[in-house]
């Protein structure tokens, strides 16, 4: 499977941000289907992100259509869900979104109420400096 285009930089920012990755990508099987999500990662001290482990789907937003994006962002975060519901319930899945689309595009009333509907988790990244900027829950 082909790496978003900001793939180093969310690993890189997650990195700074006092995670380890423990998978590139993060691989299950569920019922013979395999899933790859990007990232799996623990925090490098356990304390501070409360023993958290997470998965991390990136999108990088760099396509003609942000409403494309989006469909093929939410479509897999609840496939992905599901599968970690399954076969790794310990861990929280994201959606890594850069910071300009996550100021603009995902401002709009009708995407917070798609993201609210799944329930969904967002790390807001900066490509430029390589940071997260933001954790949604």
């Amino acid at each position: 499977m082909a790496k978003d285009f900001y793939h180093n930089i969310v690993k890189n920012a997650l990195i700074k941000d006092g995670w380890r990755i423990t998978h590139d990508p993060y691989r299950i099987k569920v019922e013979e289907i395999g899933y790859e999500i990007d990232l799996g990662a623990e925090p490098i001290i356990a304390a501070e992100k409360e023993e958290q482990i997470i998965a991390v789907e990136i999108k990088s937003f760099v396509g003609p259509s942000n409403i494309n994006e989006f469909h093929r962002a939410i479509g897999q975060f609840v496939d992905y869900s599901i599968a970690l519901e399954e076969e790794d319930p310990n861990r929280t899945l994201f959606l890594a979104i850069p910071n300009l689309i996550y100021a603009t595009f995902f401002q709009k009333s009708i995407i917070q109420k798609a993201i609210q509907r799944i329930q969904g988790k967002i790390i807001v990244y900066n490509p430029e400096n390589e940071t997260i900027e933001q954790w949604i829950n």
